[in-house]
């Protein structure tokens, strides 16, 4: 559970990692703050808030006529201040059984993110549904783990973590949970909050200090096959490390049901610079 952070003024945060300030514009408050560096936004509650923007577009603009949304994809462009950011939203390839849709946020009106999303039309395929794997144990059985133990930043402060097993280099599976809003005042879709977790999995199953080496993700896809439902996100977790720089940090993701899809991230591999004398 997480504690009341306040801000570099003092003033309590809110339950949330956004506030709104106008119709496209939003706050980010300390909770959205960086695992790698806490003046930067971690990128995770900035994927949940660029769905959330997503679904209030398709709502103004269909009404919310039963598409799904099915793939999206984040292209991390550049640093990610903790600052004010924008979000654009239009529809690229409109259609009634195939959708696509892109997003792109700015910061300080530098395009720093730029999403596309694939809505699917909604059908009843039960008949043929199958091949997932198992649902995993229930968060509800797992012990917490302390994350802020080994990364910093509001946004890790803010989560609940149940790891099924001790974390090991390269593999955990996970359930993460948090108390907060996407947005101050607003309800968000829950799978605008389940991908708001998403990018936890890039720190969970760490395959070398933090401290020693650098690993960010310059992006995040997600395929789903079914639409999550709850408030846990689980993710069945493999990093691996190539040897040339790369990395790739794979995950099954689930919620209390059983798999909903699957998740990518490449990463940017390197030591940490020496510290300064």
């Amino acid at each position: 559970m997480s504690s009341p952070l306040r801000d570099h003024e003092g003033v309590t945060s809110p339950d949330s990692y956004y506030q709104r300030t106008d119709d496209h514009r939003y706050k980010p408050t300390v909770h959205a703050s960086g695992a790698w560096d806490p003046e930067e936004l971690h990128f995770s509650p900035l994927g949940g808030l660029v769905v959330h923007a997503v679904d209030r577009h398709l709502a103004d603009r269909r009404g919310g006529d039963g598409m799904l949304l099915s793939r999206i994809s984040f292209d991390i462009l550049g640093r990610l201040s903790m600052d004010e950011c924008e979000i654009r939203v239009e529809t690229v390839r409109p259609g009634r059984t195939i959708e696509l849709v892109e997003a792109t946020v700015l910061i300080a009106d530098r395009a720093v993110v730029r999403a596309r999303a694939w809505l699917l039309a909604a059908l009843d395929t039960g008949a043929v549904a199958g091949g997932a794997q198992d649902p995993l144990p229930a968060p509800e059985s797992v012990l917490p783990w302390a994350m802020s133990d080994l990364w910093p930043g509001g946004y890790i402060a803010s989560l609940d973590v149940r790891p099924l097993s001790p974390p090991r280099p390269g593999r955990t599976t996970a359930w993460i949970s948090t108390e907060l809003t996407l947005v101050a005042g607003e309800t968000s879709s829950p799978l605008a909050s389940y991908v708001g977790l998403v990018d936890t999995a890039n720190g969970i199953a760490v395959r070398e200090s933090p401290t020693d080496w650098m690993y960010p993700n310059v992006d995040l896809t997600l395929h789903l096959h079914r639409r999550p439902e709850g408030r846990w996100t689980g993710l069945d977790t493999t990093v691996v490390f190539g040897a040339s720089g790369q990395g790739v940090t794979s995950t099954v993701l689930h919620d209390v049901t059983g798999p909903v899809g699957f998740a990518q991230q490449i990463l940017t591999v390197r030591p940490q610079p020496p510290a300064s004398a």
